[in-house]
């Protein structure tokens, strides 16, 4: 998902959409195994539903060999169940099978028609293909679906999506729009602070910056763009400050490292 909190994209089945956000690539130990109890009849919507799981608590640990595994023992077990397709469309990209992903999420955009969660993340996958007028269209029905509760999540993926394609005018003001649903939104004042600072106004973004560590907890990305444009502001005390926190709280992040190696812009 690019450096910025790329997370939105990538959104995996409603209960775990914040946690796609970005899939950690650390290695823990895999999940607990589950006995089968021989004497009862497998039901193949549990049995999927649990493949399902395991396939995304692999994709989380980075086994992505035994993630599937489990989804595609969830396929034979249910085919027509869109949750299960969307995470099979997920894994296959992981696996940069993009033949296979594009035709699980076709299958989960079909099967879940209804379900407006299921077209956030098709759409997702449209702009991570390429396809950045046909994500940014189907995020906008999205967000107008009374039945998503979240429209201002929906907002911040189109914004991200068409400013992967360059238009940041339109990004401006879909971050805009979810921060007028939800003020304090950490997405949106992050990519609003990006935007910022990749156009030359660092003490925009440095406001920003400041609005988003006022009211939520800090994270690698907000506190890297806080260094970087405190640099360029000149005041390198502040940058000291924001490179010193990036490391301590977040060591094993990659803006940790970039500051460690020196390969900062």
């Amino acid at each position: 998902m690019r450096t910025r909190s790329a997370t939105r994209l990538g959104a995996l089945p409603a209960a775990v959409v914040a946690l796609a956000a970005v899939l950690s690539a650390c290695h823990s130990t895999p999940p607990p195994y589950q006995p089968i109890d021989r004497h009862k009849k497998p039901d193949p919507v549990q049995a999927a539903n649990a493949n399902m799981q395991m396939a995304i608590e692999y994709m989380r640990l980075n086994n992505l060999a035994q993630a599937r595994v489990r989804i595609e023992r969830a396929l034979d077990e249910a085919p027509n169940n869109p949750n299960v397709q969307e995470t099979a469309g997920l894994v296959y990209e992981r696996l940069n099978e993009m033949s296979k992903a594009k035709h699980a999420f076709l299958a989960a955009a079909r099967l879940g028609k209804q379900d407006p969660a299921i077209q956030n993340s098709y759409a997702g996958f449209l702009c991570r293909t390429g396809k950045a007028a046909a994500g940014e269209k189907l995020f906008v029905e999205v967000a107008r679906n009374p039945l998503y509760q979240t429209p201002e999540v929906a907002l911040v993926n189109a914004g991200v999506c068409v400013s992967s394609s360059g238009d940041v005018v339109d990004a401006e003001r879909y971050f805009n729009r979810a921060l007028t649903i939800r003020p304090n939104m950490p997405e949106a004042l992050l990519e609003l602070g990006n935007l910022d600072f990749e156009r030359g106004d660092a003490a925009q973004a440095l406001q920003l910056v400041q609005r988003y560590l006022a009211v939520n907890p800090a994270s690698p990305e907000i506190l890297w763009l806080g260094f970087r444009a405190e640099r360029k502001v000149g005041d390198n005390t502040a940058a000291a400050d924001y490179a010193r926190r990036v490391q301590t709280e977040f060591p094993d992040s990659t803006q940790a490292q970039s500051i460690r190696s020196g390969a900062i812009r």
